[in-house]
């Protein structure tokens, strides 16, 4: 029964690298703009919620973390020198804002504290990419955020162990994913009219 758990594991960290695919090469056009503070912040959390569902027994379900970590790391470093320039105050606050988070997570000695505390985080470290998409819909790639939706739906099937702190943070990530593609969706047909 475990072996179908490898399976699903593998599928959805292979969704996942397909979806960094076409990300990496709008970044390389120059019509996706990254927001740095936000991909930055991304690769941070997601490394912890890699380690913290493998201690939690999440198997194969914790590996498209893994490879996500990779994945966003790139993009992080790739927005630098490409990615969105327009650095706000509330942008700052929000960075600042995950690192506190971070460091709160540090102080703790259990993996659920550690995911709760890194959803709440990740939260804030999307917004400065939820407020620039609002501004500038055109300079997001739509696809990574549903294949993004797929990896880790698939992921939730592939994991060992079941239980909140194995599953909360792919659930956070289902939900506020599915929410930026709306929104990303509507203010482009918004735009056009």
């Amino acid at each position: 029964m475990y072996d179908y758990k490898i399976i699903l594991g593998l599928i959805a960290s292979i969704v996942g690298i397909i979806g960094y695919i076409p990300y990496y090469l709008d970044i390389l056009r120059g019509t996706t703009k990254p927001h740095p503070f936000t991909w930055i912040g991304f690769a941070l959390i997601l490394g912890i919620a890699f380690l913290a569902q493998l201690s939690a027994g999440g198997g194969p379900g914790a590996w498209v973390n893994g490879v996500s970590v990779i994945g966003v790391l790139g993009i992080a470093i790739l927005a630098f020198s490409k990615g969105e320039r327009d650095i706000t105050v509330f942008d700052w606050i929000c960075f600042a804002g995950a690192l506190v988070g971070i460091l709160l997570w540090r102080l703790t000695n259990d993996p659920l504290s550690a995911v709760i505390i890194i959803t709440i985080v990740d939260l804030i470290a999307f917004a400065p990419t939820w407020r620039k998409t609002y501004r500038k819909p055109h300079e997001e790639t739509t696809s990574l955020y549903v294949l993004g939706e797929l990896k880790y739906l698939i992921s939730l099937f592939a994991l060992a162990s079941f239980n909140l702190t194995t599953a909360l943070f792919p659930i956070s990530i289902i939900i506020t994913n599915a929410l930026f593609i709306v929104i990303l969706l509507l203010r482009r047909r918004q735009l056009a009219l």
